[in-house]
């Protein structure tokens, strides 16, 4: 999940359109303004969720239910020595919001996979009513220590013990996030055991990804949802209430 930077979030929501509501003049943010006509789709899905990380500042999480958000990714670690600050604050006030939740991992390349798998394990509680683990998989391009591409079978390799040690650490198959870029570069034709989250903000995954199934779409960065001041990514889980209903029964997240 790309994260936007501090003054970049901070513009966005000074951008954003306001309305004054008729009754008590109460200010209101119009959800998602002008979506791209590409995923208009993805707005009429019926079960929609977030993700979110410490960019999304203070989350009530309370208000977040009430506005039919039915499940949250939330980053949890980083490379091999970075845990996201707002991590355990999301993680315990989305459960007693009741809002299903689970944990995600961004991959770093220039460290080794054995270090982030570590990492990753000490971080995230041991809790069987968690969605399952996410690997975020992309370029580290806005990195200041780590831009360049590695080569494809280091990729796979780190992949593959990442994979590995968070379902050892879960006891649930993680699924894949990723981008038109690095899905092209590294994992088209493969994984096609697991489970995909696919990142389109201009059209529709079948459009943008080659012969890739997908159970998540990350259809906005910008998007708006009551109890958390500024923009935040919009996700579609791709399947009807009563699929996403067995999907979450399945994980023992229900």
């Amino acid at each position: 999940m790309r994260q936007t930077t501090t003054s970049f979030r901070l513009g966005l929501a000074l951008a954003a359109t306001l309305i004054l509501a008729a009754c008590g003049g109460a200010i209101q943010y119009l959800p998602d303004s002008d979506p791209h006509p590409g995923v208009a789709r993805a707005h009429r899905m019926p079960v929609q969720g977030i993700d979110v990380s410490k960019y999304q500042g203070d989350i009530d999480w309370a208000k977040v239910r009430d506005d039919d958000i039915r499940f949250a990714y939330m980053k949890v670690s980083e490379g091999g020595d970075h845990v996201d600050e707002r991590f355990y604050e999301n993680w315990e006030k989305a459960a007693r919001a009741g809002v299903p939740r689970g944990a995600y991992h961004f991959m770093y390349w220039c460290r080794t996979a054995s270090e982030q798998a570590l990492w990753y394990q000490m971080a995230v509680p041991r809790d069987k009513s968690q969605l399952p683990p996410v690997l975020d998989l992309e370029w580290n391009h806005q990195s200041r220590t780590c831009p360049h591409k590695i080569s494809k079978e280091e990729a796979l390799q780190k992949i593959d013990v990442m994979l590995a040690a968070m379902e050892a650490h879960s006891g649930k198959r993680p699924i894949i996030y990723t981008d038109i870029t690095f899905h092209k570069d590294i994992l088209e034709g493969r994984y096609r055991n697991y489970d995909f989250w696919l990142r389109s903000v201009a059209a529709e995954p079948h459009e943008r990804y080659k012969h890739r199934a997908f159970l998540i779409w990350q259809y906005s960065a910008t998007g708006r949802v009551r109890g958390i001041s500024g923009p935040v990514d919009r996700n579609a889980f791709n399947g009807s209430e009563k699929e996403f209903e067995r999907w979450l029964r399945r994980q023992g997240a229900s």
